[in-house]
């Protein structure tokens, strides 16, 4: 068999990334097949009635043209839900009309441009060309992982770190009416780094949440989970102390109740 409608680039770094760990399996056939379908050249369509130049990365098409598509399991508003949930994460833009829709897959370039071959004619040619092959490889790498690490991490509404910042910011409104809603997607995103840079479970940070908004003090200190991270070392701390204390005065209260009733059973 002949492949002679080229080929895209599917890197393993989407293994990792909401858009994907979050998906349907209905949502990552979607996204594979609008990678497949998207312009690796310029193409003339007809937009809005108009002659209209597809970029690369682009591709004119309908919902049940997507559908066809994607095959099994596959509808209309599965598809739609889809490329809502994939313009929030910024993987495309969606324009539609009456009859069509326009698709732009966002940074295109960055992940399907097309490598250069780098030739050289001096006698040692071959070693000259390896050496700038690595050079240029090495450079895209590092620019990959720049790329990677400026843009912004975006969470679905139903993982975990999103999860916990609508719970915290549900706490917070409780003891702050009217509390302007904050960007739920750094809240997640500082939920993460509680987890993964500062080490600490989902339980404990769960437990140190909920017991700020309900501490006299600390409720009106820790509005927001880079306050709980500012402040960790410090409500932990106080956590222990508290607990030191209460078993304290439990130990305290049971001997009194004993000593109590031993005193009355002398007593008869």
């Amino acid at each position: 068999m002949r492949l002679e409608q080229g080929w895209v680039k599917l890197h393993r770094e989407l293994l990792d990334k909401p858009i994907w760990t979050e998906a349907t399996p209905e949502q990552k056939v979607l996204l594979i097949t609008l990678l497949m379908m998207a312009n690796h050249s310029e193409k003339q369509w007809e937009w809005k009635g108009e002659r209209f130049t597809a970029r690369p990365g682009q591709c004119i098409t309908s919902l049940p043209a997507l559908v066809q598509k994607c095959g099994k399991n596959s509808s209309i508003q599965k598809v739609r839900t889809a490329l809502k949930r994939f313009a929030k994460y910024e993987f495309l833009t969606d324009e539609s009309t009456a009859h069509n829709r326009l698709i732009t897959i966002i940074n295109w370039g960055v992940y399907q441009g097309k490598e250069e071959a780098t030739t050289d004619r001096e006698t040692d040619g071959q070693q000259t060309t390896n050496r700038q092959v690595t050079a240029n490889k090495n450079e895209k790498n590092e620019k990959n992982e720049k790329n990677s690490t400026c843009r912004k991490q975006v969470y679905d509404e139903a993982s975990l770190f999103y999860q916990l910042a609508l719970s915290f910011y549900e706490q917070v409104s409780r003891n702050h009416p009217g509390i302007k809603e904050p960007n739920l997607q750094k809240w997640a995103n500082d939920f993460r780094l509680l987890v993964e840079q500062d080490q600490w479970t989902i339980e404990q940070i769960t437990y140190v949440m909920t017991w700020s908004q309900q501490h006299a003090f600390w409720h009106t200190v820790v509005l927001s989970p880079a306050s709980i991270r500012r402040n960790w070392t410090r409500m932990v701390a106080q956590v222990k102390q508290e607990r030191t204390s209460a078993k304290g005065q439990v130990q305290k209260k049971y001997v009194e109740e004993f000593t109590l009733d031993l005193a009355k059973g002398e007593d008869l």
